[in-house]
């Protein structure tokens, strides 16, 4: 199993930075894509920031300019810098990870989890 632990939320004003981190660990192999999603109670879950093995990133583009994917491929870790914060930014994020696990019992097999979300709250 793989699991994914998110720290770094939290309460700051409009304007403020936050920074998320968000830790892979369990049986895996190799992590491909990490990224963080965002959920506002009673709408769907929405994508902010994504990143590939080779660091290669994609942004949302209401974060753009703002935010900031990063991850040290070593810890297993991604990362979201989030800078310059709107009101309109406060959700629960969740990290997102897709890669390959190994098992004593059955070898390699795909992986794609998801941590526990954390609450970032923005205030105006």
């Amino acid at each position: 199993q793989v699991q994914l632990v998110e720290s770094g939320g939290g309460l700051v004003q409009a304007g403020g930075s936050l920074r998320l981190s968000c830790a892979a660990s369990g049986s895996i192999f190799s992590v491909n894509a990490m990224g963080w999603y965002r959920q506002v109670s009673g709408k769907q879950r929405e994508l902010v920031a994504h990143i590939t093995s080779s660091g290669r990133t994609n942004l949302a583009d209401s974060v753009k300019g703002r935010f900031t994917i990063s991850r040290d491929n070593a810890k297993n870790t991604v990362y979201l810098q989030m800078n310059s914060l709107k009101p309109e930014d406060t959700a629960v994020y969740y990290c997102n990870a897709d890669g390959v696990a190994i098992s004593s019992h059955t070898g390699t097999f795909p992986f794609a989890s998801w941590g526990q979300g954390t609450q970032v709250t923005v205030s105006s």
